[in-house]
């Protein structure tokens, strides 16, 4: 079985048809889940965190 070919594809140079479509779609998608990502981020993501200045230098197990 041979690699496949830009010059194979059948409409590579232009994307029309339903590929244009599909790929308009998926990047509208992208644009529409990080605009609800981001606007979650904002909304839920307190601004107000408490520093310390405490290492955790070492965790005992507890078997």
């Amino acid at each position: 079985m041979s690699e496949p070919r830009l010059q194979d594809i059948g409409d590579y140079n232009t994307l029309s048809g339903e590929k244009g479509r599909i790929v308009w779609a998926v990047i509208i998608a992208g644009l529409i889940i990080g605009t609800i990502y981001l606007a979650a981020r904002m909304y839920f993501v307190p601004d107000d965190r408490i520093q310390t200045g405490d290492d955790i230098v070492k965790i005992s197990i507890v078997k």
